[in-house]
């Protein structure tokens, strides 16, 4: 057998890789592998004949480097990771070790525009039958409006699972999207040099679920609640709020206006920092502001729960009429991810 590891396959490679490092690991490894990969590294496995020591420590070696280069990679980024492999291999070395692993991510890491563009009736027949992180990564990455068209289309204990899953998610690395394009067909988004984003998380949860039908969305976080009342809180309060009602142009406040009860809006407004007040009053003739500034007055001192509840209702208004495609909450065209 040849004993250059550079003459080598990448199959070959793996295959002596997979024989060194014995049974166990070689079992996990075979778990995270498409069964055709399984298939081709089984068969080369049976094809060797002998691996020669020197062979052996140089695929080895080989593996550290490239495992160093990737952790590298994750913890700085490609100026950090060429720095610490240059100390650490030469100059030279570390440029080719980058090129690999680099070349390695992109191949095995596509655009996730092919599941954007996607019609989310086929979607979901995409993910539907995956663990719920693997659907919580996939809403992650989709823009705000198909991702909540996919999530509406999702059964109801796995829309529960998949938020809860998204609300929980921070961060992740190159290595988690990785394996999870190789589920999804490597479909998933490439990170390219960045090693780590913040996708997920309470607030991405809670800008997904104002995007979809209240009935919907009150029965995912019932879901939600049932096993972790904690997260389903902060999810909650982190939707769609009353403040963020300054955020509505002025022809959509004149449509909740018009829909919502007087009383509860003068109970709402008595919470209400004086921009939003303003913002709200604008919309308003001279006399109809005059006249609500006098139903606050004489509501005297209310009790902050009672403003709550008022506001909520004002919310809940505003997002019914947003589903009915009257007014808009949040515009659509900018990405409801912070990246």
């Amino acid at each position: 057998m040849r004993v250059d590891a550079q003459e080598l396959s990448g199959l070959e490679k793996a295959a002596i890789l997979v024989i060194l490092l014995g049974e166990d690991a070689a079992t996990a490894l075979y778990k995270s592998l498409q069964p055709q990969e399984v298939q081709q590294i089984t068969q080369q496995i049976s094809s060797l004949e002998s691996v020669p020591p020197e062979l052996a420590d140089r695929v080895l070696r080989e593996y550290h480097q490239l495992t160093l280069t990737q952790e590298y990679l994750a913890e700085g980024g490609a100026e950090i990771a060429e720095k610490m492999l240059t100390k650490a291999f030469g100059e030279q070395m570390a440029h080719v070790l980058l090129d690999q692993v680099l070349l390695a991510r992109e191949a095995s890491t596509k655009s996730f525009d092919t599941l954007q563009k996607a019609d989310p009736q086929q979607l979901v027949k995409f993910v539907q039958g995956e663990h719920p992180q693997t659907i919580a990564m996939v809403l992650a990455h989709l823009g705000g409006k198909a991702a909540a068209s996919l999530l509406v289309l999702l059964p109801e204990k796995v829309r529960g699972q998949a938020v809860k899953r998204l609300a929980e998610m921070q961060q992740f690395s190159p290595e988690m999207v990785q394996k999870i394009s190789q589920v999804l067909n490597r479909k998933i988004l490439s990170l390219g040099e960045q090693s780590r984003r913040s996708y997920g998380g309470v607030k991405t949860a809670a800008e997904l679920l104002n995007r979809i039908e209240p009935n919907v969305s009150k029965s995912i976080l019932e879901n939600v609640e049932a096993d972790d009342a904690r997260l389903a809180l902060s999810i909650r309060n982190n939707m769609f709020t009353f403040e963020d009602l300054l955020g509505v142009p002025e022809s959509g406040i004149r449509e909740l206006l018009a829909a919502v009860d007087k009383k509860s809006l003068a109970t709402a407004l008595k919470g209400a920092p004086e921009d939003l007040k303003n913002h709200i009053f604008k919309t308003m003739s001279s006399r109809a502001v005059e006249m609500m500034k006098e139903d606050m007055e004489a509501l005297g001192p209310v009790r902050s729960n009672v403003v709550t509840k008022a506001q909520q209702e004002i919310v809940q208004s505003a997002r019914t009429l947003e589903t009915q495609g009257k007014i808009v909450l949040a515009n659509e065209s900018e990405e409801a991810y912070i990246v």
